[in-house]
């Protein structure tokens, strides 16, 4: 859709567009939002698009790239339009406007907390703090308890479900859900396709593909975890890596009820307790899953390096392969520590000191960050009872530069439209900002005419006075964000000139796309793969964010529940952020990495000090305390 909108703003002939737009352009054709000459279409006078931002006492802005300022809606001018919804409007001045279309709701329900306000009940908005008149009796609405959590219709207020109440630890998960339109069940179209696929695979149902079910391929994967994507396997006398991959676009076919279900999700999510798969389970975690000694349908990479660990040449196969072991993270890392006898997969130990050279060689032009991730453990009623940060390891290490691989084979093979994983290098402006603020904490230095030297040397400094992962993270935001675009625009980061995603099909969509391009049999096929690309790589983009954003938001709504229960409690913490409005720290004590907001702060960035927890906002997930002293 936002292809077709910037185009309209030149002229867009009609009977270039797909069906979809044709249906949309007779929509703004009746409105009177374009006017047609001669089969183009223009854009009329006055008539302009973007996405509404809300204002917290109801009025909004319209965030837009045709006007040089944001424009002012008035609430009784925002035409039924919510936060973020994708708008056309008309001018009244050079300043104001009011919604005449809504083109693309951000969403179809809205989560809202029952409050009682005069005696009347209201649902307060998660998203905006604003109240909302409800489709319903005040009768029937005064029998639900104040603190019922509902979700609704954003056009007509109707009440759609009742989540839970805003005290119980449970609905955690469903707000988390709701509040960015996911769902966690299934439709019957979709799951009666996954069914269909459960049977064995022999090598004899399967001419045409290679079989690798004698080769001892491997998983290395969390200790949690219960999809496979990826196996691998190293030949040490050709010096020959394989690397393969669930073939998922076997059993899940281009725009069909499993593709759209898969397309609409984008991603897996993953909460602390469960995940919530693209694919229904029965595949994810069955049929595509690479699971120890089953035969499996894999799409993969012979990947042969010469002496000098140079590839060789990349070789896309289509196998049978049969897992001879699932590995964990942990137990590889102690191995690789303290070798045993692995039989048959100890090609792990040579493969370990090939990954090793190769990611040294990769540093060269790419970046090496100490990120953490932070782990949440919660029992049965899904209450923190542990937090810790899990470091990168050796197993991460080497399963890392073995995908790596892989994905980079997969992007030359790509013409020149497809899905690319592309990372732009940074502007100007934010790397200078970036700088400015490393100077604030001690780190200065000249900068030289590399923006790759200039970081090393920056990480070099922050090891030196302890605090490489902060710095990193500092580094890290003022980087542009990685995103899926149908052309290649390289990768800064890893020091890739072309990149793709090819590795986890059973939890990416991207990836799944890839895997049908790499097997199209010819241009018409993957030419056909490829309609409507661009606005489908767009909409990945945005479905990465959204999964993202929900689990984020869970973690943020576990942390309030833990910090409720603890209101006057002490604890240690790191301020982070120190913004002129309110400064952010993390707790670095019992319980690691909770954000809280400072109500008072006089200390800098980094600075270690204890925190007082004072009050807690349940609905907004957010903490807020004052430093009691700087340690």
């Amino acid at each position: 859709m936002l292809n077709f909108l910037e185009k309209l703003e030149l002229g867009v002939n009609y009977d270039e567009l797909n069906s979809k737009q044709k249906e949309l352009a007779k929509i703004l054709l009746k409105e009177k939002i374009i006017s047609e000459h001669k089969k183009i279409l223009y854009l009329n006078n006055l008539f302009v698009w973007g996405k509404i931002d809300l204002t917290k006492n109801g009025d909004a802005y319209l965030l837009s790239t045709q006007t040089k300022k944001d424009l002012f809606i008035k609430a009784k001018d925002l035409n039924s339009a919510l936060n973020n919804d994708l708008v056309f409007v008309k001018q009244k001045n050079h300043s104001n406007a009011s919604v005449v279309l809504v083109l693309k709701r951000q969403s179809e329900f809205s989560i809202v907390l029952t409050q009682k306000l005069k005696g009347l009940i209201f649902g307060k908005c998660f998203n905006t703090g604003l109240l909302r008149q409800l489709k319903a009796s005040q009768k029937s609405l005064k029998l639900l308890p104040v603190g019922t959590v509902l979700r609704i219709n954003n056009e007509n207020n109707e009440i759609l479900e009742v989540l839970g109440h805003i005290s119980d630890d449970l609905v955690d998960e469903k707000i988390s859900m709701a509040l960015f339109n996911k769902f966690e069940e299934f439709d019957k179209a979709s799951l009666d396709e996954a069914k269909a696929y459960i049977f064995d695979i022999l090598p004899s149902y399967y001419p045409n593909r290679k079989d690798f079910s004698s080769l001892a391929f491997c998983t290395i994967d969390p200790i949690h975890a219960k999809d496979y994507d990826d196996a691998i396997y190293f030949d040490e006398k050709e010096n020959a890596l394989y690397v393969a991959i669930a073939d998922v676009s076997e059993y899940v076919s281009a725009f069909s009820a499993l593709d759209n279900e898969a397309l609409r999700r984008g991603f897996s999510i993953y909460f602390p307790h469960k995940s919530i798969p693209m694919l229904p389970r029965i595949l994810s975690e069955g049929t595509c899953s690479l699971n120890p000694n089953e035969n499996k349908l894999v799409l993969g990479f012979k990947i042969i390096f010469d002496s000098e660990l140079n590839v060789q040449s990349e070789e896309l196969f289509s196998a049978i392969i049969n897992s001879k072991r699932r590995f964990n993270y942990d137990e590889v890392d102690e191995y690789l520590k303290n070798p045993i006898d692995l039989k048959e997969c100890n090609y792990i130990y040579k493969l370990n000191k090939v990954t090793n050279k190769i990611r040294a060689k990769r540093l060269k032009n790419g970046f090496n960050f100490d990120t953490k991730e932070l782990r949440l453990e919660l029992n049965k009623e899904q209450e923190i009872i542990n937090t810790y940060y899990e470091s990168s390891t050796p197993s991460h290490s080497l399963i890392e530069e073995c995908m790596l691989l892989a994905n980079k084979a997969a992007a030359k093979r790509l013409q020149e439209v497809g899905i690319f994983r592309n990372h732009e290098s940074p502007n100007y402006q934010k790397i200078a900002k970036m700088y400015e603020e490393l100077q604030i904490i001690g780190i200065d230095f000249s900068p030289t005419n590399s923006l790759h030297e200039n970081i090393i040397k920056i990480q070099q400094l922050a090891d030196e006075i302890g605090l490489r992962s902060e710095v990193d993270k500092i580094i890290i935001r003022s980087f542009k964000k990685a995103c899926y675009q149908h052309k290649n625009l390289g990768h800064f980061a890893l020091g890739f000139e072309l990149y793709t995603h090819f590795t986890s099909p059973i939890r990416r969509y991207s990836d799944l796309i890839v895997h049908r391009l790499l097997k199209s049999e010819n241009e018409k096929m993957y030419n056909y793969l490829c309609e409507d690309i661009v606005n489908k790589a767009n909409s990945i983009s945005d479905l990465e964010r959204s999964a993202q954003k929900v689990a984020l938001d869970f973690i943020d709504r576990k942390f309030a529940r833990f910090a409720n229960k603890r209101i006057g409690y002490m604890f240690k913490a790191i301020i982070v952020n120190d913004e002129d409005k309110m400064s952010i720290a993390v707790l670095d004590d019992e319980i690691k990495g909770a954000r809280v907001f400072l109500y008072n702060n006089c200390f800098p960035i980094f600075s270690n000090v204890i925190v007082q927890i004072i009050e807690v906002d349940l609905m907004s997930a957010s903490i807020f305390a004052k430093v009691i002293k700087n340690v």
